[in-house]
């Protein structure tokens, strides 16, 4: 699934128009949804998950598993140009923050706690994303 995209980069006052409140809290400050609350926490329906905020291709449902953490988990992007990487020192913690590679809409975080296939568990916000079913 390899996907080649130009960037994507508006300006604030077009995100607060086209994002909800909740959608533009997460994708564009950074915010993270009330766990067990995203509407894609329990999708097991085949299909493309795609960034909320430029429609760019993220995650594929074979690759979704149930990590039990109260938000959607991956153990792989759809490519590797996919994601960007960002060290996240906040909230006292050293965590990497995952963005859209598009659009840099934030989507969660990547953890080195996931199933063996690569050992990887993207924690993504059900609100950074938009499914599409195959």
């Amino acid at each position: 699934m390899k996907q080649k995209t130009d960037k994507v980069s508006k300006p604030d006052e077009y995100w607060r128009s086209v994002l909800t409140g909740e959608q533009y809290y997460v994708c564009r400050q950074q915010g993270t949804e009330v766990p067990f609350s995203g509407k894609l926490l329990y999708n097991q329906q085949k299909g493309i998950y795609s960034c909320t905020c430029c429609q760019a291709q993220l995650f594929a449902s074979i690759n979704k598993y149930d990590a039990s953490c109260g938000w959607p988990a991956f153990d792989a992007p759809v490519n590797s140009e996919a994601i960007r990487y960002i060290e996240d020192l906040s909230h006292g913690m050293v965590r990497t923050e995952i963005r859209c590679a598009t659009c840099d809409s934030h989507l969660g975080h990547v953890f080195s706690d996931g199933p063996d296939t690569t050992g990887k568990r993207f924690c993504v916000n059900s609100v950074s994303l938009i499914f599409n079913k195959s």
